[in-house]
Parts: C-alpha cells; structure tokens; sequence
C-alpha cells in the first residue's frame, strides 16, 4: 500500500471517530434552560373591592419610554423583558408595581393587577364674594331682584302682546298647505259651472261687518 494512501486513510478514520463522538454526546439534566430576554407581557387591571376593569390605566416600564394603555375592559398587552418594572397608575387608585420574573421558560406571561382605591384631599379652600362686610351690606341693599319663572311666563303670554305678535307672523308650512288644498278643491267642485256670489250671502255680509267693526281693514302703518 502506498504511504500517502495509507496517511489518507488513518487521516479519515480520525475525522469520523470525532465526529461520532460529539454527536453522541449526553444532554445534561442540569444545563441551565434557555433565556428569553422579550416576552410578551399581557393582562387585565381591575379594582380590589369590586374586582371591576379599570380603563385607560397606564402601563410603563420603569426608567424607560416603553408601556401602554388599557382598554375599555382593562386589558393590555405589549413586549417587555425579564427582569422588567412595570408601574400601573389610574386616576383614583394607588399606584402598583410589578417586577417580570426572570425565572421564565416561555416567551409570555400573563397577570391579573389589583389596584386599590384612593382618596384625594384637598386643602379646604374658603371663597369670599366681597373683601369686606360694608361692600356686600352696600351690594345687597341695591341688589335688583329678578322675577320668578312664573312672573316671567306671564309676561311673556300677555294677551295684547301675543296677538301682536300673531299678526306679524306667517302661516306654518301645514297651514300653507291646507288653505292650497282647499283652494283647488273648490276649483275642481266648480269646475264647468259659475262659482256661487257671495254678494248675496247674509252669511258672508256677517262676518263683513264684523270685522269692519273690530278695525281689521284699518291701515296699521299709519300707526
């Protein structure tokens, strides 16, 4: 056999034996587990007493300008990392926080905030109307009263006064249209024959008269 094949071979037998033995090597039971730095970081923000959702919380990282905002229903959902501060604050509740686990050995996690109610004091804060008592005895003495509601409505519906008004007012539409309709009814039930002559009507001589008598056909521009 020739030298250099005889180098190739032991050079090849080499090769698979290593190969072999990398491949078969165990899988230790104590190898740490993978790390997933982001996660997605999903929940629901809701009151302790009533266990209510609390909308519009906001959700941030600490030291960071990563977060959101929950919905209507309280419920969020946005990328984080382990190790990660969430701070939850709402108007009317305390502030929370929250550290992710950096223990994790999936790529989400889920939790349920409880935030408690707060109660905001403020200063108690005393509101004068006048800088002293001889202004506000000068101001009430020539205080000007208003009428009541019920002086004011029977002001307003004063017989003259409305009938005045009346007069300068014009017909409402459904008005307009049942004096038309009633204009061209008569047409067709005189159509092909002399409208009646309400010269010789007593009746319309009546209401002639009548209103001769209450000034309607006076000229009211002359006033």
């Amino acid at each position: 056999m020739s030298p250099y094949i005889r180098l190739y071979s032991i050079l090849l037998y080499f090769t698979f034996f290593i190969s072999h033995g990398f491949a078969q090597q165990p899988v230790l039971k104590d190898s740490p587990k993978p790390k997933h730095d982001l996660l997605q970081f999903s929940g629901v923000v809701v009151e302790g007493d009533s266990l209510r959702p609390v909308p519009y919380a906001s959700i941030m990282i600490r030291n960071s300008y990563r977060g959101t905002v929950s919905d209507y229903f309280g419920y969020f959902s946005f990328v984080a990392q382990e190790s990660d501060t969430v701070e939850f604050s709402a108007i009317g509740y305390r502030d929370a926080v929250f550290v992710i686990p950096d223990t994790l050995t999936t790529n989400k996690y889920s939790l349920i905030q409880v935030l408690a109610t707060d109660t905001i004091y403020l200063k108690m804060t005393e509101v004068y109307p006048w800088p002293s008592k001889e202004q506000f005895k000068q101001a009430f003495l020539q205080l000007n009263i208003v009428d009541d509601d019920l002086a004011r409505a029977q002001k307003n519906m004063d017989r003259a006064d409305m009938k005045e008004l009346m007069s300068g007012m014009a017909n409402e539409a459904s008005l307009d249209y049942k004096y038309s309709m009633q204009q061209y009814q008569s047409k067709l039930y005189y159509a092909g024959q002399l409208p009646p002559n309400n010269l010789l009507n007593p009746i319309a001589w009546s209401k002639f008269i009548k209103a001769w008598k209450n000034g309607d056909f006076k000229n009211k521009k002359r006033k």
